[in-house]
């Protein structure tokens, strides 16, 4: 849902005070004209405004300790639409970026681009896959992507293996234009987990769910090839 706000500086206001309640809220509207060094009238517009949007909800909440004394406190949250809205914008906004990479530099650097994306997946999850049993490899790195927000799960798969779900792709409409991103990302998977996998389903292909089969094998020690050459 797109909310129907006036254009130039009110809109980007308006925007700023979405941003924060999406990162920091539940929030009182104290606290967001504190932060934006708006009054207390601008706040109330603009919190008015997204509310009928059905970008954001109030909601009360009575301060721990109080019983049935003083007003309870009236705090501002995200809601589902609102969440939406900018899951979309990031999507719009990774699309336009890369179709302009790709006329200025080439298919190939929309390649690099996608595996310089989830290089900070690898960084973070490859000392821990050292230290993680085999059994419990795919279930820690399907954790990791649930916190990025991609609401992931693991499974037995009936075939043997197990099968990694992402219920949730916030770049799916890109993805679907650069089928490189999800390309990187299943080559990130492999490096992490040690066996070959395979991308059955994405949701940028239409599919309800992005559905990678990891391989029934032995997981190998992550990145054992790598530390061969190195000498480690």
């Amino acid at each position: 849902m797109t909310p129907s706000i006036e254009p130039g500086s009110e809109r980007s206001t308006r925007a700023r005070v979405a941003r924060l309640i999406l990162e920091h809220g539940p929030v009182a509207a104290a606290a967001l004209g504190e932060r934006l060094g708006l009054t207390p009238a601008a706040v109330r517009r603009h919190l008015d405004a997204l509310t009928a949007d059905g970008m954001i909800e109030p909601r009360t909440v009575r301060p721990r300790g109080q019983r049935g004394r003083g007003r309870p406190a009236k705090l501002f949250a995200i809601t589902d639409a609102g969440r939406s809205a900018f899951e979309h914008a990031y999507d719009d906004l990774a699309g336009s970026a890369l179709r302009f990479l790709a006329e200025r530099m080439g298919q190939e650097a929309v390649s690099d681009f996608a595996r310089t994306q989830v290089s900070g997946l690898l960084r973070r999850l490859e000392p821990v896959m050292r230290t993680v049993p085999a059994d419990q490899r795919v279930e820690v790195l399907a954790q990791a992507l649930s916190a990025e927000g991609y609401a992931a799960s693991a499974s037995k798969a009936k075939s043997g293996g197990v099968q990694l779900c992402q219920h949730h792709c916030p770049v799916a409409h890109a993805a679907a234009e650069f089928p490189q991103l999800c390309e990187a990302e299943t080559e990130a998977f492999a490096q992490l987990l040690g066996v070959p996998v395979q991308r059955l389903a994405t949701i940028a292909h239409g599919d309800g769910v992005c559905t990678t089969h990891v391989s029934p094998q032995s997981l190998a020690p992550a990145h054992k090839a790598k530390n061969k050459e190195t000498g480690r």
